[in-house]
């Protein structure tokens, strides 16, 4: 354990939100988890909490190992991730297992273990687009050898996950908006992006009329947004359940493990596992995650503004915007501002390869993290040898 912890560097305070969610993932999914064990497992409430606790605890090495890998190198990896997820997500798209009615997964070949393509993607794609702003700052004006360089990989990834998750890329593609705006391209370049990304979902649309493998989930999408809107208790069903678990959880809540509502809502550790936490414990503990993300974003952020270069600097703060948008649009779903997304609380909900993917994202946060506290620590060394000898 020791030497696990001389391995950990980096900012502190993340660590501490990591493990702090880790915590609250935990209780929460052990609590969620009832129901789905007594109709799948005869009961054995344990096997969803030690379940979720090795893939947690593997999160935690894939982000030590993350975090000790030199940022400098994720420049290097963004080129052949973002090649390898772009016939992974065609592939998945056609061939995929179709879950949780808009979602496409792929099955890993040896294993057996199914994942979302679109998480890997999402990452690749945030890094990629970090190097290539880090990269042509001196033409970022240029619309030929600037902008459009960047435009075809959002264009490309976003257009191929758009038909099986409409959220999942909506959220990636505002992520490099943002990201962009950051990277100083100009925003009218950013507003023909946009102008794109809204063509590209007409035609989308226009082909599922006429293609019924399409058509099922843009009627999915449709669905939600009509329920949404209309505000229809039967169709709102999930979201009315979880307005019950949050309007009962009160001040302080029922307390871990007296949820109700966790017996109504068809994916309470998951998609809305904020309302169960909510539900045991209370606006309070709804205020204390929505504060822990923030301090995480904070924290991202600081990080940012003492990166010596560009690439880091795009680098932790699409990675950090990323996952703290992820998860205000969770928390949204939850409190009914937005329509049903399918989005997972990043660190809680329940899960395989999400859980790794977003401890790998914030191992990066903490890899640049790491390289500028040695470097300030490598700055001041010379002064601590003069003062002593003097």
């Amino acid at each position: 354990m020791k030497a696990i912890l001389n391995n950990i560097k980096g900012d502190k305070v993340i660590w501490a939100v990591v493990l702090l969610l880790s915590v609250f993932s935990i209780l929460a999914v052990y609590s969620s988890t009832g129901t789905l064990a007594y109709r799948k497992h005869s009961g054995n409430t344990e096997y969803y909490l030690l379940k979720h606790m090795s893939i947690l605890m593997l999160g935690f090495v894939l982000m030590v190992l993350a975090h000790q890998v030199p940022y400098k190198y994720y420049a290097r990896l963004s080129q052949l991730a973002i090649f390898a997820s772009i016939p992974l997500l065609a592939y998945t798209l056609f061939f995929g297992t179709s879950m949780n009615e808009a979602s496409r997964w792929y099955t890993l070949p040896l294993i057996n273990m199914t994942f979302q393509p679109s998480d890997f993607a999402k990452l690749a794609l945030i890094m990629y687009v970090a190097r290539l702003l880090a990269k042509k700052q001196g033409e970022i004006e240029d619309f030929k050898k600037g902008f459009i360089s960047l435009m075809i990989p959002v264009v490309i990834i976003t257009v191929l996950i758009l038909p099986a998750n409409f959220s999942t890329a909506a959220l990636i593609f505002t992520t490099c908006l943002v990201l962009m705006f950051v990277g100083r391209v100009r925003f009218r370049y950013i507003g023909i992006l946009v102008l794109v990304g809204i063509a590209s979902l007409v035609l989308l649309v226009t082909i599922a009329v006429n293609s019924p493998k399409l058509g099922g989930r843009i009627g999915t999408w449709q669905s939600r947004i009509e329920s949404h809107l209309s505000g229809d208790s039967e169709a709102n069903y999930q979201v009315e359940q979880a307005k019950i678990a949050i309007a009962t959880g009160g001040i302080t809540g029922k307390m871990p493990g007296n949820s109700t509502q966790k017996n109504f809502l068809p994916h309470p550790y998951s998609d809305f596992i904020y309302a169960i936490i909510v539900e045991e414990y209370g606006l309070i503990g709804g205020i204390v995650v929505v504060f822990l993300y923030l301090v995480l974003f904070y924290r991202a952020v600081k990080v940012v503004v003492k990166s010596p270069r560009n690439f880091p600097a795009f680098l932790t703060f699409g990675v950090s915007f990323s996952l703290v948008f992820q998860a205000m649009v969770n928390m949204m779903v939850a409190v009914n501002i937005l329509p049903v997304t399918g989005q997972t609380l990043p660190l809680v909900s329940m899960g395989g390869t999400s859980i790794w993917f977003t401890s790998i994202a914030i191992g990066i946060i903490l890899s640049v993290s790491r390289e500028i506290e040695a470097q300030n620590e490598k700055e001041n060394e010379p002064n601590n040898t003069n003062h002593v000898v003097a």
